[in-house]
């Protein structure tokens, strides 16, 4: 199979090479695709050395499928080629989630919506992603009416540049004496700011998690009220997630269903100081969940913590995971 991976020289990009090797992907031909300063660059993939190309070149080459971690700007002027010319595009970037048109999709929890007349599929925000993974079986037990998130979110959620902020900042470097792309020191500091500010005082990273979770959950009822935030950690995103159903539950099934839900990690014993950290998170797959007891203000209401390595699950991982679905319905020529 002809895989083309755009913007294979970031921070996703390599750990969708990483995780394509890990899942054994029918990788036969790889078309690693970045921008023009980077062509001609090396990489090895499977012990292999391939040779980082343009993305006029990878389209010529017809893939029969690529994974795209380029920005949404690349996302909105290339995938349509990619398309045109016979390639399935998983598209890492916003620039297609709440396209009507394009299916956003978390493959354990509604990889079904993806039809075989669908060439440009969306992967969801890296932290939508975590949070809806242990909501997705509560939802459907218990309808949840309101979410309340906060969230905690890495550095390399915003790629090289922040992680060299950061490390930087760690090496005693005063600000204005290396590139910077948060506007304050990330170091020894916490950002109430990801994204862009709205003209309603959220984020655009705040209103990806209400516009996808409802999109994804299938259900524009749900109540959303995010605040997300940037902490001096090198991976891993964590998320303080308050629920409010529409019925009762009871918390020996809310742990049932988390733990038998695929992708899901349950991490809950506090008497043994047993609870999900992004320490312990990096480099897996997984969406750990622990923390879960009742909300004693709301009827119904119950708190839950989970961490997840934003890289992967939130990013590469998901991926390669629509992409295998793709696979197993045979939406792929060479399946």
């Amino acid at each position: 199979m002809k895989v083309a991976v755009v913007g294979a020289t970031g921070l996703v990009g390599t750990r969708m090479l990483e995780v394509l090797a890990e899942r054994n992907f029918p990788v036969t031909e790889l078309y690693p695709v970045a921008s023009e300063k980077s062509v001609g660059r090396k990489i090895t993939f499977k012990g292999k050395e391939w040779t980082v190309i343009s993305a006029e070149d990878a389209i010529a080459a017809r893939p029969d499928v690529a994974l795209f971690s380029a920005g949404a700007g690349a996302s909105r002027e290339l995938a349509p080629k990619f398309a045109e010319a016979g390639c399935r595009v998983v598209d890492n970037s916003s620039c297609w989630r709440m396209d009507p048109a394009k299916k956003l999709v978390v493959p354990e929890i509604n990889g079904d919506a993806i039809e075989k007349d669908d060439m440009i599929i969306a992967n969801p925000n890296c932290s939508t992603i975590q949070m809806l993974m242990p909501l997705a079986p509560l939802h459907k037990a218990y309808r949840i009416k309101r979410i309340v998130v906060s969230t905690y979110q890495s550095v390399t959620g915003t790629g090289y540049k922040a992680l060299n902020q950061m490390e930087a900042e760690r090496a005693g470097k005063k600000w204005g004496e290396y590139p910077a792309v948060y506007p304050y020191p990330i170091d020894e500091n916490i950002l109430p700011h990801i994204d862009v500010f709205l003209d309603n005082g959220y984020t655009k990273e705040e209103m990806k998690m209400v516009n996808e979770t409802h999109k994804i959950l299938r259900d524009d009822t749900i109540a959303v009220s995010p605040t997300t935030v940037r902490v001096p950690v090198k991976g891993g995103h964590s998320e303080s997630v308050n629920l409010e159903f529409e019925r009762e539950f009871d918390l020996a099934d809310v742990r049932k269903l988390i733990a038998e839900m695929p992708g899901c990690v349950l991490q809950d014993d506090p008497e043994h100081n047993v609870y999900p950290m992004p320490l312990f998170a990096w480099g897996k797959d997984e969406v750990f969940v622990g923390r879960i007891r009742r909300d004693p203000s709301v009827k119904y209401g119950l708190n839950l913590w989970c961490v997840a390595d934003n890289l992967r699950k939130g990013a590469a991982t998901n991926a390669v995971q629509i992409a295998e679905y793709l696979v197993s319905k045979g939406f792929l020529p060479n399946a």
